[in-house]
């Protein structure tokens, strides 16, 4: 039954910004849909947006119909842009800080111009809405009630390794973010340094079109992507010390099959993508596959 349109809330009014205010504003990590009603009206109201590529933000500016003007801050030149920004919001002028995806400061330029406003004593205002972090880790599967995050690894594989050592025996969900060309290095580290009877999850695309999940253990990964050509930026996702891997059963698998039948996928375009997100061969998959009544489908 559909809810009575009465009861649902409803959408309040837009809200006036306030002088002399850092709005710190999450934009959309890939679908445009997630974008939230109050970040829209904050992006519309303020006198500025300080934006880390105003290409990319002008982008979506454009599709919400904003035409707030924007001015770069981003990692190079954070240093000349610090005091200015400071100086108008000191005149009295409202200031949205957005990251090219996501939310600012988050392994991306923002903490610093927030700490400069904080010992100013100007104010600063939050705009939650999506991040990669807390996106992947819904869809990972793994323990949630605890996790640490731990951004970038070092690029120096000595560096990296010394910093994994550092969470040998953490035993909280840790999530990193990884480039696609560094993906394999990091997963060899993480087998030598962790173990590879990690529970791991790989996530890429997040809420974009072909959005992608790899569940698996740490030395499944190293096989499958030695093999497999890294894409996209991944949120990597490791099991805490102590934790077991989850693995998918054929049950499982046979309900993960209908479903993408049911969308109109063949029994191989099925098999080969499922393959690509388990553990399992798509040859052992098809197998299973021939095993589903026609009917079901």
């Amino acid at each position: 039954m559909a809810p009575d349109p009465g009861s649902l809330p409803r959408v309040p009014s837009p809200q006036p910004v306030t002088p002399s205010t850092l709005y710190v504003v999450s934009t959309p990590i890939g679908n445009l849909g997630d974008m939230t009603f109050r970040a829209v009206d904050v992006l519309r109201q303020v006198d500025v947006i300080a934006a880390e590529d105003t290409r990319c933000t002008g982008r979506l500016l454009h599709y919400f119909q904003i035409t707030t003007p924007q001015l770069s801050y981003h990692h190079h030149n954070r240093s000349q842009r610090l005091q200015p920004l400071v100086q108008r919001l000191q005149a009295g002028q409202s200031i949205a800080l957005v990251s090219d995806a996501g939310s600012p400061g988050i392994s991306d330029p923002g903490v610093e111009l927030v700490q400069a406003c904080i010992a100013a004593g100007l104010g600063v205002v939050p705009i939650p809405g999506s991040s990669a972090v807390i996106t992947g880790l819904m869809g990972s599967g793994l323990p949630l009630d605890r996790f640490t995050f731990e951004g970038f690894l070092p690029s120096q594989p000595s560096a990296r390794r010394s910093a994994l050592e550092q969470l040998q025996g953490e035993m909280r969900t840790v999530v990193f973010y990884e480039s696609p060309h560094r993906l394999r290095a990091m997963l060899t580290d993480l087998e030598a340094v962790l173990g590879g009877d990690r529970p791991l999850v790989l996530a890429r695309e997040l809420t974009k079109r072909y959005e992608e999940f790899w569940r698996g253990t740490v030395a499944e990964a190293v096989v499958i992507y030695g093999q497999r050509q890294p894409q996209g930026e991944y949120t990597v996702m490791v099991g805490g010390a102590g934790v077991q891997a989850v693995q998918p059963t054929e049950e499982s698998l046979k309900g993960e099959l209908m479903a993408l039948m049911a969308q109109g996928l063949s029994r191989s375009q099925a098999s080969r993508q499922l393959a690509r997100l388990t553990p399992f061969t798509r040859q052992h998959i098809y197998q299973l596959a021939l095993t589903l009544p026609q009917d079901s489908l």
